[in-house]
């Protein structure tokens, strides 16, 4: 057990990262057979072009987060290793076709959809989504949607709650105080107005957030009393890994220690279920979350 329990002492350029975050390199029949799936069917995953940590577990059970709504995001946050500009083609009306055929053929029997931000559309593409839910329904695989916040143009978010999502997830992504650096598009209030609405719709509703990006530890326990209040029934919490030099850099490396301190004290506050530990992303185990 640490003498401080919240953080260790963010390492030099040179030093390695901690034990903890060490990940086995993607490999494996079940890998591969992902990954020619997915190229196959020209679909983008959030698993690769987010460089997430834990993609040869994933893949290699035969699980992926599909990315919809092209590859390059409206928004440039400073966590993100997504393509950032402006979308030069409209909507894809057959990606709900292949995302569905993808997770036919990788045998799932629930599906994760995220996208990048549409701010150039007023519908921020929520068709597509509520098409992909629709049809993966249609063939009896249950969804969880990670969606954008839609600028707050909530007739967005109306077609997407009308097809009815098995989980309905939003990240917050951080406390309050660092959005300006983190978020500097998106508004907190708003993000978790959606939450709410989304709740109060009847959906199960959930969100992320990254730690180790400055943040102090009594905003985390107020951001998860924010997560109650709003109705949130599963809440992530993963260590925040720079993608690359001109992202934000990491200030903490948080022990893990912390992680289990967050999700037992969410859970008290009334948090259904929370997933903490430092490999964890929003779509992490999600299978478990419905």
């Amino acid at each position: 057990m640490l003498k401080e329990l919240d953080v260790i002492a963010p390492p030099k350029e040179s030093q390695r990262r901690p034990d903890w975050l060490r990940v086995k390199l993607p490999s494996g029949e079940s890998f591969k057979h992902v990954n020619n799936v997915i190229q196959e069917h020209s679909l983008n995953t959030v698993c690769s072009e987010a460089r997430c940590p834990n993609m040869g577990e994933c893949w290699g059970a035969g699980t992926a987060t599909f990315m919809i709504l092209g590859d390059v995001c409206t928004r440039s946050c400073g966590f993100c290793a997504v393509k950032t500009g402006r979308p030069v083609q409209g909507l894809d009306w057959d990606e709900p076709n292949r995302v569905v055929r993808a997770a036919k053929l990788m045998g799932l029997k629930h599906a994760v959809i995220t996208s990048v931000n549409r701010d150039e559309r007023k519908d921020g593409g929520a068709p597509i989504f509520a098409e992909v839910i629709r049809r993966l329904h249609d063939e009896g695989i249950t969804s969880e949607v990670l969606i954008p916040d839609f600028r707050g143009i909530w007739e967005a978010l109306e077609i997407v709650m009308k097809a009815r999502p098995d989980i309905l997830s939003h990240n917050l992504e951080t406390v309050p105080s660092l959005y300006r650096q983190v978020r500097p598009q998106a508004k907190y209030e708003r993000s978790l107005e959606l939450l709410k609405r989304s709740n109060e719709d009847g959906l199960r509703t959930k969100t992320g957030i990254m730690v180790g990006l400055g943040e102090k530890e009594d905003e985390v326990m107020e951001l998860m009393k924010d997560c109650v209040d709003h109705g949130v029934h599963v809440l992530t919490i993963g260590q925040y890994m720079q993608p690359t030099k001109m992202h934000l850099d990491v200030k903490e490396w948080i022990h893990p220690d912390l992680f289990a301190k967050y999700k037992k004290e969410g859970e008290a506050m009334g948090i259904e279920h929370v997933e903490s530990g430092p490999l964890v992303r929003s779509s992490y185990h999600a299978e478990r979350h419905l």
